[in-house]
């Protein structure tokens, strides 16, 4: 069994996020509304029968061994289908989608390889199957199967549709610094009281087609933690309001900060004003679900 086929690798927004306690397993429940963009990476996989799993990158900070979560798909795919022994997977990644970002980038690279295995095997696996492999892989990685605009509870992996984003332009920006995860999530535990998101609110925006509404609730309580040394965040978020932006926010356990807009001009414009400042900035647009 051989072949080759690329796959796009889109990366994800925070809409809204929520996290509603610590878990028992050492997870958090989280609550937040999801949208992926066309800003992607682009994720070559190769099928032959020599028996390893490798990735290369145009990034050489990325593992290319088991550490890198496309290989522990390819990993976790092979595995179920019963093709463990006997098939090599060579994954080739083009990356764009900053790292450290809170934009799923390697969980969407995850995703791509799953999508990508079982074109190539026609091993006949339903999306559930996909994203409950996903799952094994990484939080993001069941959203980024098929993407879209979605409600993730859970760890992230308990998906319900709601109704899809219009395209709308959007403009990135990640600052040159990364944020800890795990530090982020002992600051917000250790909060006694925090806002909410209105992730009802936003989802009957949606449902209204006012995105002005919604732009406007799109909240993120890990803003509420950030340090004076973080806050570049709030900086990059005046700018893009200032641009034209009609809400901004950090997107997932950051540094990244994206902006909607209500036309491409305006994004443009507050593109190039982030842009003197930062060499990671990017304009996109919302996109839909895949349909697998």
């Amino acid at each position: 069994m051989t072949g080759t086929t690329t796959e796009a690798a889109w990366a994800k927004l925070n809409l809204s996020l929520d996290v509603l306690g610590a878990r028992s397993d050492g997870f958090h429940d989280l609550r937040m509304v999801m949208q992926s963009v066309d800003l992607h990476d682009d994720v070559t996989v190769t099928l032959d029968d020599t028996g390893v799993c490798l990735a290369e990158t145009n990034r050489s900070y990325l593992p290319c061994g088991a550490d890198n979560v496309a290989v522990r798909a390819a990993q976790v795919f092979l595995s179920r289908a019963g093709l463990t022994c006997c098939e090599q997977v060579s994954v080739l990644l083009e990356k764009r989608t900053p790292a450290e970002a809170g934009l799923g980038g390697g969980s969407s690279d995850a995703a791509a390889v799953l999508r990508a295995l079982e074109r190539l095997t026609g091993a006949g696996f339903t999306r559930a199957e996909l994203e409950e492999m996903g799952a094994q892989v990484g939080s993001d990685v069941p959203y980024c199967v098929a993407g879209g605009t979605m409600l993730a509870e859970g760890r992230g992996e308990r998906l319900t549709p709601v109704t899809p984003m219009p395209r709308m332009p959007v403009v990135i920006c990640k600052p040159d610094f990364p944020i800890s995860t795990p530090e982020l999530f002992h600051r917000v535990d250790a909060r006694t009281s925090r806002c909410r998101p209105d992730t009802e609110g936003i989802c009957a925006a949606l449902a209204d087609g006012d995105m002005p509404r919604l732009a406007r609730r799109m909240y993120n309580v890990f803003e509420d933690v950030l340090t004076h040394r973080e806050g570049e965040i709030v900086a990059i978020k005046s700018c893009l309001l200032d641009g034209g932006a009609l809400g901004a926010v950090m997107s997932g356990t950051g540094s990244a900060v994206f902006g909607i807009f209500a036309d491409a001009d305006s994004a443009a414009y507050a593109k190039r004003r982030l842009a003197r400042d930062y060499a990671e900035c990017f304009l996109t647009e919302t996109i839909g679900r895949l349909e697998i």
